[in-house]
């Protein structure tokens, strides 16, 4: 740690401080057995489950990096728990087992009132017409409080497996509230295993983790990712993410560059705004989306995309009719002047529908997806570090924190994706090893995907003929659909204590999001262009007890 003594633990290869390891002078009488002996033996007859305290006297052999190291573009005590660079607590067996998180309370300000909690849906910001519009929102949370454990073993010398477990509180169960008992509930934020094979180069992660899309900071290994360091859990727009169930090999070449393939499983978005009736074939019980006919044709289409979650689903969310997981293949590569990288995204999405005339359903498959690039290198000085990622394509606003819609229905009741871009450009900068300040601006935009409708109206996504008079008066009627959200984001931290008993942060950030509609009217022919506005203040504390 900065500022102290820093040792080489027994097991792995992060810096150990004596006073926070697990380990004192005189083992826990839990972990004394017959003549006082601490249980070390890996499997044998005094310890047949393995467990093994770390010794507590190590000499001290140098000063690695600290893991509250904030010279990075994304540091990871930051963005993620930094539990690489800790020391490990205890073995079980050939495992090693490091412990990371932090205990985190944020204020959170907003100038209009979403009721959301530390993370903010920048896609909600409410038009004029809502009473929350204007309405400041003030709330205190803890709820991003994180915990996380990795378990590492080398049974070869050229072979690493880990398995990595983060959690926060930000679930919210039914019984949640903040009336008098905050019960949040623990959440997965990522649960996965992987196996490296350094001679190969060969790279395997299974379970829950960022998604290949996002971008990287080095490499193309987990806990590796080019997160921006800001407060807001969802990120700020711009930046394209997800945290899904995948799948992924990957190749490295000299560490220098890299080939990934992840098959991914996030859910659609679907915007069926403007079909507002529902629709039953034959009188059935199961009810669809009634999809008025195109231009030229006749009759209706009845639409069927999702579902409410079943078993170990979220019953009150729907969950689109996917066919197949999403595919992700990225290369990167890592130079003296930076990490550069380009992917491409495949996304299949499916719909069934009763075609007009007809009583009983087809099945429809769209292809979407896009490209995408990024990049982090220094300018000029390793002070100062520029970020970047864009992606670019149909169907792919499920990626963006806003969530612009992946598709919307077409004339016969079949999805359609809408051309979306997503991206972000931010600074940071280092003044002193201390302090870390960045700003970002962020772009999310949705282009049209719509259709004239027999009935002369048109109907999907970014139509131009609805009437949004009422989106500037209070209680008015406004059904505006979101073109584009842009963003202004500055912030900092400071690392102002760390010692034998942790480290503390603090942080601070402003957000500034603009959100535009699609043109409409305001029912005499005139056009109307409805926009609003949002500003976010976050101020933050963290405590770090394992750094």
């Amino acid at each position: 740690m900065a500022g102290g003594k820093t040792a080489t633990a027994a097991l792995g290869s992060g810096p150990a401080d004596p006073a926070i390891r697990f380990s004192p002078d005189t083992p826990p009488a839990s972990v004394a057995q017959a003549g006082g002996l601490p249980l070390r033996s890996h499997g044998s007859g005094t310890n047949p489950f393995g467990f093994e305290w770390l010794p507590a006297s190590q000499e001290v052999v140098g000063h690695p990096r600290s893991a509250m190291d904030l010279a990075s573009s994304s540091p990871s005590s930051i963005t993620q728990t930094s539990v690489d660079h800790l020391p490990p607590v205890f073995t079980i067996g050939g495992i090693s087992v490091k412990l990371g998180g932090f205990v985190e309370l944020s204020n959170i300000a907003r100038d209009s009132n979403m009721t959301a909690g530390p993370a903010t849906a920048w896609g909600s910001f409410p038009y004029a017409n809502n009473p929350n519009h204007g309405l400041s929102e003030e709330r205190i949370s803890a709820q991003l409080s994180r915990m996380s454990v990795l378990m590492e073993a080398n049974p070869r010398k050229d072979i690493r497996l880990q398995a990595y477990i983060e959690t926060d509180f930000g679930g919210a169960a039914g019984t949640s509230n903040s009336v008098q008992i905050s019960g949040y509930t623990p959440r997965m934020r990522q649960g996965y295993f992987t196996f490296t094979q350094k001679d190969w180069g060969f790279h395997l992660l299974m379970g829950q983790a960022w998604s290949l899309v996002t971008n990287y900071s080095k490499g193309l290994l987990p806990r590796q990712e080019q997160l921006p360091a800001v407060t807001d859990n969802n990120q700020i727009p711009g930046i394209a993410f997800t945290r899904v169930p995948q799948i992924r090999i990957g190749k490295d070449w000299h560490e220098k560059y890299w080939l990934g393939l992840s098959i991914e499983d996030p859910q659609g978005t679907v915007d069926a705004s403007t079909f507002s009736k529902s629709c039953s074939p034959n009188g059935s019980s199961f009810s669809g989306t009634n999809v008025p006919a195109g231009y030229g044709q006749s009759g209706t289409s009845c639409a069927y995309y999702q579902n409410s979650g079943g078993v170990l689903l979220n019953s009150g969310t729907h969950y689109t009719d996917n066919p197949a997981p999403d595919i992700v293949l990225k290369a990167a590569a890592d130079t003296s002047f930076g990490h550069y990288e380009v992917f491409g995204l495949g996304r299949w999405f499916r719909s069934l529908s009763v075609m007009p005339g007809e009583s009983t359903t087809r099945k429809h498959t769209h292809f979407g997806g896009g490209v995408g690039a990024g990049l982090t290198t220094p300018l000029g000085t390793k002070k100062l570090q520029l970020a970047g990622n864009i992606l670019a394509g149909e169907g792919v606003g499920r990626y963006g924190p806003s969530l612009l819609p992946d598709t919307t229905l077409n004339s016969r009741g079949q999805l359609t994706p809408v051309p979306e871009i997503i991206g972000s450009l931010g600074l940071i900068g280092h003044p002193s090893k201390s302090v870390l300040l960045y700003t970002y601006g962020g772009v999310e935009t949705a282009g049209r995907k719509s259709y004239m409708g027999n009935d002369g109206h048109q109907y999907g996504y970014g139509v131009s003929d609805l009437n949004l008079s009422g989106c500037s008066i209070e209680f008015g009627s406004c059904n505006a659909q979101t073109h584009t959200l842009a963003s202004l984001t500055a912030g900092g931290w400071w690392h102002f204590m760390e010692g034998h008993y942790g480290s503390m942060m603090a942080g601070l950030q402003y957000t500034y999001i603009r959100k535009f509609a699609f043109k409409g009217n305001d029912g005499f022919g005139n056009s109307v262009s409805p926009t609003t506005f949002g500003n976010t203040v976050y101020v933050t504390f963290r405590y770090f007890p394992f750094q």
